[in-house]
Parts: C-alpha cells; structure tokens; sequence
C-alpha cells in the first residue's frame, strides 16, 4: 500500500493544527466555529450536523440552528479540517489537517464507528482513470463497509 507519512493529532493539539491549517486557508477561527468544532474533535464516530448542533447548543446555553452548523461543516470540508462520510450524511475531523489528500474509509456497521486509510496509489489511479474518461476536478470518495475489530 502507497501511503505517506503525517502526524496525527489529537486532543489539543488537534485544535491547534486545525487552527493553524484554517489561518492558513485564510480563514477567520471564530467563537462558533471554534465551538463546532471542539463538538466534532471529540466524537469517535461519524457525527450529523443535527448531533453536533445539539451538542453546541448544550454548550451554548441557546439554541444553535443545524443550518448554521452545515455552513460550518462544509467549510471544514473545504479546508481540510473535516471529512465527510458520504454514505452516512455525517463528518469526523480529520486529524492530520495540513495533509492533503483522498482517504479510504472503512465504515463498521454494527457499531458506526469509522477509520481511514491512505493509499496514494489507488486514490491516484481513480483520479487518473476519471480524466482519462474526461472529467476534472475529481476528488474519489471511498467507502468500505464492514465489521471493525470489536464488532467482529
């Protein structure tokens, strides 16, 4: 398997390399967005923006709108300091956010819980296939479906 050496982060030093990855992008870390995503750090399983709005609001003391926490998410996405689990409408933080690149998920489905893996080689070939076939701007999304260590 091709994959590529990162750092993987978490706790606090997660929140601080997804700092650093979203000033980099340009971005602004708000108090909200700040908010979203401790909410999203701290989950070990997929989380929906319904969930995360549910926990943020908790935190808040007021109501937070899920529609809000989307815009959030998918600026997350945008800037690599989310992932979105397709198949399940839900998103994890990405844990190595100044690394770029396409993750092969593997989805249990007893339990929900969700890992990755990195395999450049095959991401690559999808990638290329697709523009072979005419398309640009391709991002591969992978999903494998199955039973995790504990579930097994």
């Amino acid at each position: 398997m091709a994959d590529h050496a990162h750092h993987e982060h978490s706790g606090k030093g997660l929140i601080s390399a997804a700092q650093d990855a979203f000033a980099e992008a340009g971005e602004q870390w708000t108090e909200m967005r700040a908010d979203v995503y401790a909410a999203l750090a701290q989950c070990d399983r997929p989380a929906s923006a319904y969930d995360l709005a549910e926990s943020v609001s908790s935190l808040r003391g007021k109501r937070v709108a899920p529609n809000s926490v989307y815009r959030i998410l998918d600026l997350f996405v945008r800037t690599n300091l989310a992932r979105r689990i397709e198949s399940a409408n839900a998103y994890l933080a990405n844990s190595h956010p100044s690394c770029r690149h396409d993750c092969i998920f593997l989805i249990c489905d007893s339990c929900g819980k969700a890992a990755h893996i990195d395999d450049d080689t095959l991401t690559g070939s999808l990638v290329n296939a697709a523009r072979d076939a005419g398309f640009a701007d391709v991002r591969p999304v992978v999903e494998l479906r199955g039973l995790c260590t504990d579930c097994n």
